[in-house]
């Protein structure tokens, strides 16, 4: 069972080093999942139907890749990768080496591959941070090489807020 957040200690630029290594708590993945996810955002034969997808190239029903980056975020976020001011990305990289399966059991291992300060901002830097979702056997079913914002400390006391978005919002109250 993933720890609450609240319970957790959070880290900000400061804390964090290159090398640092943090474990996600685990998920299993079940058929009806699968489809599920699959119907909503993915809707392939390989995702949908365990008798179609076996004369596939996967040979049998597999998640979605994206269903795999869904689960990855959840883990990150509840039990994973704790840090101050949550898992805020500006890009990154992602692979699929194997397909997640009916039954496995999925974990993320996320180590800090770089630290680096803002020059401009002094509240915040950047980490770029690989995580590896692994299933039951450890063998990596998919790989993220995430670019995260992160607050330095000195922002504790006045709450981390990212610049207001340039994009015009309509007030629904005015015609």
């Amino acid at each position: 069972m993933a720890q609450a957040k609240s319970d957790r200690t959070t880290f900000f630029l400061e804390d964090l080093q290159v090398g640092q290594r943090f474990a996600s708590a685990s998920h299993t993945v079940d058929e009806a999942q699968i489809k599920r996810f699959a119907a909503e955002y993915d809707p392939q034969p390989f995702h949908l139907d365990p008798e179609a997808a076996k004369a596939t190239l996967f040979g049998g029903l597999v998640a979605s890749g994206w269903h795999t980056m869904a689960i990855t975020m959840k883990l990150l976020v509840e039990s994973g990768l704790p840090l101050a001011g949550g898992i805020i990305g500006t890009g990154g990289e992602i692979s699929w080496p194997k397909p997640t399966q009916p039954g496995d059991t999925l974990t993320v291992v996320s180590e800090i591959e770089e630290v680096t300060p803002s020059r401009s901002r002094p509240d915040r830097g950047r980490i770029r941070v690989r995580n590896e979702t692994r299933n039951q056997h450890g063998e990596i079913v998919q790989i993220l090489i995430a670019k995260l914002i992160v607050p330095t400390r000195s922002t504790a006391a006045v709450g981390f807020a990212l610049p207001q978005s340039r994009v015009a919002v309509a007030d629904p109250s005015e015609p």
